[in-house]
């Protein structure tokens, strides 16, 4: 190991956050739905499709084991469709992959999964825009939608990433990606979701759906099951508490991030917008971000993106290695249908860590690179540890939510001239 003197030297901090858990998210999605009292609109032997979507949702394959282990005691014959745009490839194979990734499997939740990239056109909402919605649901007597609310990356408003992105997204698969991220260009995401989501509920036969919301530790926090006719009420209301609970860096200006990985399953834009102070503009944070960042080094990308690396053009600095990761094919349809193609350009590239982090340090203006304030992270959904230059401290040492643990010490590069693993 080799050393820098030239660079901040780093502590080890643990944040403590407000932790909410279920112990048991499949006995309580039951118990959920067993309150709405389904059996009145339902006859045995009909069909349910259940969404499953393509982020990392904790504790996703208990929560849909629950739910199809409920419809079954009801006699209904359930089933799986992965909703997603255009994840896993945008290929019926890849989305059924990034399911069973999660734990979904057919043998684990005892239903059958039915992928397709298919979609019907349902009706056309009074803006004009065509409503796709998933096939195989479709063809279903019912439908569940199932999906995490929290704060969406890029859109601002009451109703943000949950049932209703769900409905639109997920259900539109990369037919309704590509038509409903034309159409934010002339119409406001809640006028889109407020069309399209009348349309999937009054058309598609929606019976029910499942909310969930994590603590900032990435933990099954909330279960609600809601009727249809109570999406936007109840997506509203939980939306506001899953903010609260929303994970945040400690200080709200800092000089550098530096996030160890980024991925699908980790945000939709790879590293989380609402975290890193980039959700209203792609390199700089604004008055309206949480926190403002003026540099990010993103160091790989996860295993579990499959190579996706949506959100690596929202970092100002990368390495050869997450570079020669990437699946650009993936990623490039995925950035290109969201309307968002600036989240997959190219940062700086480094061969190594120490070139980076130097470089990037160096492009802060009066900021000496000792002094910088600078945050390390292991990605977005694990906010609880961090490492914090010295420069960080006066403003954290007197805060009873968190723990300095380790430090001060000075980053060590191996003969490559790279960090170790967080």
């Amino acid at each position: 190991m080799n050393t820098s003197s030239s660079l901040p030297l780093m502590h080890r901090i643990r944040q403590r956050f407000e932790q909410p858990k279920l112990d048991d998210p499949e006995a309580v999605v039951v118990d959920q739905l067993q309150r709405l009292n389904l059996a009145g609109h339902v006859k045995p032997g009909q069909t349910v499709a259940l969404t499953v979507g393509s982020r990392g949702i904790r504790n996703i394959h208990n929560i849909a084991r629950g739910v199809v282990t409920h419809l079954k005691s009801l006699g209904l014959k359930p089933y799986i469709v992965p909703a997603m745009g255009t994840h896993g490839g945008a290929t019926a194979e890849g989305q059924r992959e990034v399911i069973e990734g999660y734990g979904v499997t057919e043998q684990y939740v005892g239903c059958e999964i039915r992928s397709s990239m298919d979609t019907v056109i349902v009706e056309q909402t009074k803006q004009g825009i065509p409503v796709h919605f998933d096939r195989n649901a479709y063809e279903a007597d019912h439908v569940i939608v199932m999906g995490r609310v929290k704060p969406h990356t890029g859109f601002v408003g009451e109703i943000e990433s949950g049932l209703h992105k769900m409905m639109l997204i997920g259900l539109g698969k990369r037919n309704g990606a590509e038509v409903y991220h034309k159409a934010i260009k002339d119409f406001s995401f809640m006028e889109i979701i407020r069309a399209v989501a009348d349309v999937v509920i009054r058309r598609c036969r929606v019976l029910a759906g499942v909310a969930i919301v994590e603590n900032a530790l990435d933990e099954t926090a909330l279960i609600e099951a809601v009727r249809p006719e109570d999406f936007f009420e109840r997506e509203q209301v939980l939306l506001r508490q899953a903010q609260e609970w929303l994970p945040k860096f400690p200080l709200t200006e800092l000089d550098l991030v530096i996030v160890d990985r980024i991925g699908k399953e980790i945000s939709g834009t790879g590293m989380d917008t609402n975290i890193v102070g980039r959700k209203f503009n792609d390199h700089a944070g604004t008055d309206k971000d949480l926190c403002r960042v003026r540099r990010i080094y993103v160091r790989g990308i996860s295993e579990g993106t499959h190579g996706n690396a949506t959100g690596i053009g929202l970092a100002e600095f990368t390495n050869r290695r997450t570079v020669d990761a990437i699946d650009w094919h993936a990623t490039y349809v995925n950035c290109v249908t969201a309307g968002h193609p600036t989240a997959a350009m190219i940062p700086v590239i480094y061969d190594n860590d120490k070139s980076a982090i130097t470089a990037a340090l160096g492009t802060l203006g009066l900021v000496e690179p000792p002094n910088a304030k600078v945050i390390r992270l292991l990605d977005t959904l694990h906010m609880e540890d961090l490492e914090v230059s010295t420069a960080c401290i006066p403003h954290i040492k007197e805060r009873n939510d968190i723990d300095i643990l380790t430090g001060p010490r000075e980053f060590e590069f191996d003969s490559a001239g790279n960090i170790g693993a967080f």
